[in-house]
C-alpha cells in the first residue's frame, strides 16, 4: 500500500479517536495548552540558574497566587456588581416605556409597549422559576453522582497533567523531532518554528491583551463613577479576542449605565475617553509590544474555528480550535508558497515579472 494511504488512513483514526474519547480528553489537551503557555516561563527561570523543578513548582506557585487572588478578591465584586445590575433591570424597563417608547412612536411610527410587556413578563417568569430551575438542576446531580464525580476528577487532574507535561516539555519535544524521518524533518521543523510563532503570538500574547484592556476599562470607568464599572471592563477584555468586539460591547453597555447613571453628557464623555484610550494603548503599545506582525488569524476564522471546535467536540473541541486553525493556516500558506514556485502556477508569477510590465 502506498505511503499516502497509510497517512490517510492514520488521520481517520485519529479523528475517530477523538471522538471517541471527547470527554476523557479534556484535562489532556488543557493541561497541553497550559504546559505550552508556561514553558517560556519555566525555561527563563531555568536560565538564571533554577533546575527544572524547582522552576516548574515556581511557576505552579505563581499561578496558584494568581487564581487564589482571582478567586478571593475579582470574584465576590463581580458577583456582586451582577446582583446590582440585576435591581436596576425594572428601572431600565420602566424608562424604556416611559420615555423611549413614546419617542420612538412619534418619530417613526413603531409602538414596541407590547412587546416590552411580553419580555418583561418573560423575564420576570424566568426569575421567580430560578430556585425551581436549581432545585432540579442539583437533584439531577444527585442523582447522576458518577457523572458529578468524573467531571470533578477531570477538572483535578488538569493541574497535574499540566505539571508533569510542563515538567518533560523539552524532552518530549525532543523525542518528537528525533522521531520525525530524517528526510522529512528540516521541513517539518521549520513548518513547527512557524506554528509556534503564531501560536505563541495569539495565545500568549492575545490573553495578555485581553487581561490588559479589561484592566484598562476597568479602572478608567471606577475612576469616572460608572456604576458595574469592573464588570463592564471584563466582559470588554474577554471579548477583545475579536478585535474591535470588546469595545463594541464594553462602550455600548458601559454608555447605557452612564446614562441611566448620571443622564448627562459628561459623564458619557468621561466613558469615550476610557475606551478611546484603551483603543489608543492597544493600537500603539499593546499589539506592538505582545503580538507583532506574526499573527495572521483573522477575525473571522476565529470565530468560525471556536464555534466549529465546540459543535463537533464539544468543550474539547473549543479548547482545540485555536491551535488547530493555526496550524491549519501555516499549513495552508505552505501550499500556496509551494503552488507559486511550482509548474502548474507558472513561471511568469509575479516574482518573475519584469518591474515595467503592466
Amino acid at each position: 500500500m502506498r505511503r499516502e494511504w497509510w497517512i490517510l488512513i492514520g488521520v481517520v483514526a485519529l479523528v475517530w479517536l477523538l471522538f471517541q474519547l471527547e470527554t476523557m480528553l479534556m484535562p489532556f489537551i488543557a493541561g497541553m495548552i497550559l504546559a505550552y503557555l508556561s514553558d517560556p516561563l519555566a525555561d527563563r527561570l531555568e536560565r538564571l540558574g533554577l533546575s527544572r523543578t524547582l522552576a516548574v513548582c515556581a511557576v505552579f506557585l505563581l499561578m496558584s497566587v494568581l487564581l487564589a487572588i482571582a478567586l478571593l478578591i475579582l470574584i465576590p465584586l463581580l458577583m456582586q456588581q451582577i446582583r446590582q445590575f440585576n435591581l436596576m433591570i425594572p428601572g431600565i424597563f420602566a424608562w424604556v416605556q416611559t420615555v423611549l417608547a413614546p419617542q420612538l412612536q412619534d418619530w417613526v411610527g413603531l409602538d414596541v409597549t407590547a412587546d416590552l410587556d411580553a419580555i418583561q413578563q418573560t423575564l420576570a417568569s424566568n426569575w421567580q422559576n430560578a430556585g425551581e430551575y436549581a432545585a432540579q438542576l442539583l437533584g439531577r446531580v444527585g442523582r447522576s453522582g458518577m457523572a458529578f464525580i468524573s467531571w470533578v476528577t477531570y477538572v483535578a487532574l488538569i493541574p497535574v497533567v499540566t505539571f508533569y507535561l510542563l515538567l518533560d516539555w523539552d524532552r518530549m519535544m525532543a523525542n518528537l523531532r528525533d522521531l520525525l524521518p530524517r528526510q522529512w524533518e528540516p521541513d517539518a521543523v521549520r513548518l513547527g518554528r512557524r506554528c509556534d510563532e503564531v501560536l505563541s503570538a495569539f495565545l500568549r500574547g492575545q490573553l495578555l491583551v485581553m487581561l490588559s484592556l479589561g484592566v484598562i476599562y476597568a479602572l478608567g470607568l471606577t475612576l469616572v463613577g460608572v456604576r458595574f464599572g469592573l464588570l463592564i471592563g471584563m466582559v470588554a477584555g474577554l471579548a477583545s479576542i475579536v478585535p474591535f468586539l470588546g469595545f463594541i460591547v464594553g462602550i455600548s453597555v458601559a454608555l447605557l449605565v452612564a446614562f441611566f447613571q448620571f443622564g448627562t453628557w459628561l459623564a458619557l464623555v468621561g466613558v469615550v475617553v476610557v475606551f478611546a484610550t484603551g483603543q489608543a494603548l492597544e493600537s500603539t503599545l499593546l499589539q506592538p509590544k505582545l503580538l507583532g506582525d506574526r499573527i495572521g488569524l483573522h477575525p473571522v476564522a476565529v470565530i468560525f474555528a471556536v464555534l466549529a471546535g465546540g459543535n463537533l467536540f464539544g468543550f474539547t473541541g473549543v479548547l482545540l480550535a485555536l491551535p488547530a486553525a493555526a496550524v491549519i493556516m501555516v499549513l495552508l500558506r505552505e501550499l500556496n508558497d509551494r503552488y507559486k514556485r511550482s509548474t502548474l502556477y507558472g513561471v511568469d508569477g509575479p516574482e518573475h515579472r519584469n518591474e515595467d510590465s503592466p
